[in-house]
Parts: structure tokens; C-alpha cells; sequence
């Protein structure tokens, strides 16, 4: 019934900027807590950030101050803006709807010079 889609993932320079976006299918969107997780090689899946319905944010420390978790329930439609990247964030980024077994395909990230 939900289906989630993730993108605008790519390649970028050490502090350099990237926003990803993740589009849902179905009617449940605006009632789900949306979350960004990622994970590394050889790492396990990691929360990022997770944004209420009601608007509400939380981060994870080695993010604060430069990602943003945003949300659009209009376009069914939630967002990370990524600054100031560095190499250690490179990993695929998930999202995740319910927080609940609800995940996209994931896109990569790579913060490489």
C-alpha cells in the first residue's frame, strides 16, 4: 500500500551540500513519523534524523548543526539537507516510514575529493 523512493544522492566534495528526497505513496503519509538512517560499509544502519508529524525533529549528535529534516505532507514528501559534508557521512541513506519495516531502495552518497 506505501511504497517510498528516495533520491538526490551523488557524489560531493568535502563541504560541500546535497539535499535528499524521499516521496511516499499512498494515503498514510501524513500520519507516519519520517525518519533518514544510513549505513556504511561494515557498519550498521544508523538513524540520522527523524521529523513528528507534528513537526518535531531529532537528530543524531555527529549531525546537529548541519542536516536538516524537513517535510512536505502536501507532496507526501520528506527532505534531508546535508551541509557541510564530510567524507564520514559517505554511506547509502534510507528512509523509513512508521518506524516500522517501511523502507526505500536507499541512494548513495559519497563525500570524496
Amino acid at each position: 500500500q506505501v511504497r517510498l523512493v528516495e533520491s538526490g544522492g551523488g557524489l560531493v566534495q568535502p563541504g560541500g551540500s546535497l539535499r535528499l528526497s524521499c516521496v511516499a505513496s499512498g494515503n498514510i503519509f501524513k500520519i507516519y513519523t519520517m525518519g533518514w538512517y544510513r549505513q556504511a560499509p561494515g557498519k550498521q544502519r544508523e538513524l540520522v534524523a527523524e521529523i513528528t508529524p507534528g513537526g518535531s525533529t531529532t537528530y543524531a549528535d555527529s549531525v546537529k548543526g548541519r542536516f536538516t529534516i524537513s517535510r512536505d505532507n502536501a507532496k507526501n514528501t520528506a527532505y534531508l539537507l546535508m551541509n557541510s559534508l564530510k567524507p564520514e557521512d559517505t554511506a547509502v541513506y534510507y528512509c523509513n516510514g512508521g518506524r516500522r519495516e517501511l523502507w526505500g531502495q536507499g541512494t548513495q552518497v559519497t563525500v570524496s575529493s
